[in-house]
């Protein structure tokens, strides 16, 4: 199923359960129920519902977000990093440079192959990839310059690797999800208190107030849904983050 069709349900059904309750609480109307009667205090507390409820919401969305961007960034070094080791190793002797280039390729198929299927499924990194990086690390220290244009390579080659192992450092960092379980019960819960106050307000059935109604209910729904979306951007949005690895290195793609 598809996160845009995954949205839309999700809209439509809470949509579609408020105003079901709105429809069915007034289908017999109360010959002593009278609207204008909605206590302040009730007018004051949702109000102060509404106002808390949409901070934690916004501060999650900003704390998942902020975390999607950062896993982007990783992603988008350690790819960098490695494509600029293979360009940079031109000014090695031929059989030094195919040796260290396929390392990488090597590290970067199974980083695209394997270790990120690994990702979605909740497993993390593999010591087989650390394995890889290392491999190429260890090839580039074992060669002895013999050019001054070698020596400038080789403290740049190092310099790239090191930075690919700490952005694939701060990948294996970021492979779980940014949101507790605690705090998705309280957003969920919150989200359950913030549309029942619209009950408590004696909402009518009116085409204004179901449309109201409806859009707050809706526009919840999507809040939460985004939370959800960046909340795991290596499993909900895998093809988008691989991106930089499948484009510098295209032959990785499959």
């Amino acid at each position: 199923m598809s996160e845009w069709l995954m949205l839309t349900l999700a809209m439509a059904a809470a949509i579609a359960v408020v105003v079901l309750i709105i429809v069915l609480r007034h289908r017999r109307p109360d010959e002593e129920f009278d609207p204008s009667e909605t206590p302040d205090v009730i007018e004051y507390m949702t109000m102060m519902i509404g106002v808390v409820y949409a901070i934690v919401l916004g501060l999650a969305i900003a704390g998942v977000w902020e975390a999607k961007s950062s896993a982007e960034d990783s992603v988008q070094r350690e790819a960098f990093a490695l494509h600029e080791t293979s360009e940079r190793l031109a000014e090695y002797p031929t059989p030094v440079r195919e040796e260290i280039r396929a390392d990488v390729a090597a590290y970067v198929d199974y980083a695209v192959q394997v270790e990120w299927p690994r990702m979605q499924d909740g497993d993390g990194l593999s010591e087989r990839g650390d394995q890889l990086l290392d491999r190429v690390r260890r090839a580039l220290v074992a060669y002895v310059p013999e050019t001054d244009a070698e020596n400038r390579a080789a403290y740049a080659l190092l310099d790239k690797v090191a930075e690919a192992e700490e952005a694939r450092n701060e990948r294996a960092l970021s492979a779980g999800p940014t949101m507790p379980s605690l705090v998705w019960f309280g957003l969920i819960a919150g989200g359950l208190v913030a549309v029942g106050m619209v009950f408590a307000l004696q909402i009518q059935r009116s085409a204004r107030e179901l449309v109201l109604a409806g859009l707050h209910s809706g526009l919840l729904a999507f809040l939460l849904f985004l939370v959800w979306e960046f909340d795991q951007p290596y499993v909900r949005d895998s093809e988008g983050m691989l991106e930089p690895f499948t484009t510098l290195f295209p032959n990785a793609a499959g």
